[in-house]
Order: C-alpha cells, then sequence, then structure tokens
C-alpha cells in the first residue's frame, strides 16, 4: 500500500486508528480455547466487528511467537485474512526487527514476501546496514523506533551526544539511508511534548503513535503537535480495545472502545 492510499483510507473512513492485535489467551474469552485456533479467531471477530473504523491492524510477534507453531499459523491465517478480505487496511508487523545486512534481508523476506505485511517495525540500533534491506523493498514499510511510550526510553533515547539527543540522531541520519522515503516512524504517545520538535526534523513523514489509552497517552496532545496535512498519524490502542470485554460480548465491546476513538479521530479532522 502506497502513502496516498493510506491517506485516502484516513479520509474515507475518518479515523486513523491502528488496532494492535496482542492476543493473550489468558484474556480471550474462555468460549474460545475450545476451537480448533483460538488466537484466529479471536482476530477474525475483532476483525470483523471494527474493519470500518480502522485503517491499519498491528499484530505484535511476540504474542504469536509464545505459542510456537500454532501461534504462527494464526499469524499467517489473521494476516491472510485481512489481505483477502479487507486489502484496503495497512498492515504492520510489529516485529521491532534488526540485525545484520543478510539477517536484516531473511528477516524483510519473512514479513513482506511470504506473510505480505505492508511494514514491519525494525529498531535503528545497529544502524544503516541493518536497516536498509527492510527498506529495499518497493511499495513497503519501514516503521523505525524513534522515541518509545515505555519508562525505560529515557536510558538511551533521550541522552545526549554532542549536543543532540540520541532520538535526533537516529531521525537525522536516517533520512540519508537508500529508500528512506519508505520509512515511518514510532513515537510513543507518551513523548506527545517531544513531537514539535520531531515534526521540525521530520516533517511529512507517517508517525505510528502507541501508547493512548492503557498506557496513558493523551490524543489530542498527539495531535496538536503531530498531525500534518496529510494527517501523518496512525495512533494504535491494543488492550483498550480488544480486551474491553472477556466475556461474549467481547467482539462488539471492542467495536463500541473503537468508534469512540474515531469519533474523537472524526472531530479532529472536522475541525
Amino acid at each position: 500500500m502506497t502513502t496516498t492510499q493510506l491517506i485516502a483510507e484516513i479520509h474515507k473512513k475518518k479515523s486513523f486508528l491502528c488496532i494492535g492485535l496482542d492476543v493473550d489467551l489468558q484474556k480471550i474469552p474462555a468460549f474460545l480455547l475450545e476451537t480448533d485456533d483460538p488466537i484466529f479467531e479471536f482476530n477474525k471477530a475483532i476483525i470483523d466487528a471494527t474493519h470500518h473504523l480502522a485503517v491499519a491492524y498491528k499484530p505484535n510477534t511476540a504474542f504469536y511467537e509464545a505459542y510456537g507453531i500454532k501461534g504462527w499459523q494464526a499469524l499467517e491465517k489473521t494476516i491472510q485474512y485481512l489481505n483477502a478480505n479487507h486489502p484496503e487496511i495497512f498492515t504492520i508487523a510489529d516485529a521491532k526487527r534488526g540485525d545484520i545486512g543478510n539477517t536484516s534481508s531473511m528477516y524483510a523476506k519473512a514479513f513482506f514476501e511470504d506473510l505480505a505485511f505492508d511494514s514491519v517495525t525494525v529498531a535503528p540500533y545497529m544502524g544503516k546496514d541493518s536497516v536498509e534491506p527492510f527498506l529495499a523493498f518497493e511499495g513497503k514499510h519501514t516503521i523505525l523506533l524513534a522515541l518509545t511510550s515505555n519508562q525505560g526510553a529515557f536510558d538511551f533515547q533521550t541522552k545526549v551526544i554532542d549536543d543532540k539527543e540520541v532520538y535526533k540522531h537516529v531521525l537525522e541520519t536516517s533520512k540519508s539511508w537508500e529508500n528512506s522515503e519508505n520509512l515511518m516512524y514510532v513515537v510513543g504517545a507518551t513523548k506527545a511534548s517531544f513531537l514539535g520538535e520531531i515534526r521540525e526534523m521530520i516533517p511529512e513523514s507517517f508517525l505510528l503513535v502507541p501508547g493512548v489509552g492503557a498506557q496513558g497517552g493523551n490524543l489530542q496532545e498527539v495531535c496538536k503537535y503531530g498531525m500534518t496535512g496529510n494527517i501523518g498519524l496512525l495512533i494504535n490502542s491494543s488492550r483498550g480495545i480488544i480486551y474491553a470485554s472477556n466475556g461474549d460480548d467481547f467482539a462488539s465491546a471492542a467495536a463500541t472502545k473503537a468508534a469512540e476513538l474515531q469519533s474523537e479521530m472524526e472531530a479532529i479532522l472536522n475541525s
């Protein structure tokens, strides 16, 4: 999916909501555990109930890898279901990969070719030659960790080197990499106060913003400092939506929570 197509979908749905599909078998409704593939059945129900409200879905691969081959198969079935039934939806493999060049090439093939995701999250710590193999894939997007929502982000990301925070070095340096036009960036909603300076460095890039909802991020503040003329934001909510209920009504409860966020987003887009 191109950025132009993503922007068109945002305007069509009046939404820039991304729903995180982070499936924990201890949290899903008990009756689903009796099915052959409870992870996929949970995802399918959430997707069926919310696809008209969201422009992106983001499975975090850890929640699938933890269940071995069955978890990976559920991830594969989930992305196949999305691509077959909702090809207009932007898909994000939240894998946070990043390794030496030939290994990164294999990671990229796994997520872009085998699983056919539109994008994948990548850690920049190993630098240019660990990220460019992802950027080489035409029509795909690499979402680089810049300033994350967790408290540990202050351990390294905001440390000052040569009068500039590390996350700013990441932003500045990444723009020089080959095919950098395929880059998006992760900036946590709990770091909204940093968005003004971030936008000065990457004024048009899309930002994936986790942390709204359960982690305490504020949607209005993120949009105030981070929104661009082409929107430029994907706001992710995971637990706050998918675990709104663990009863028989889990899918409709998720839709209600998603609709609340979508309604806030529509108001912001119309303001």
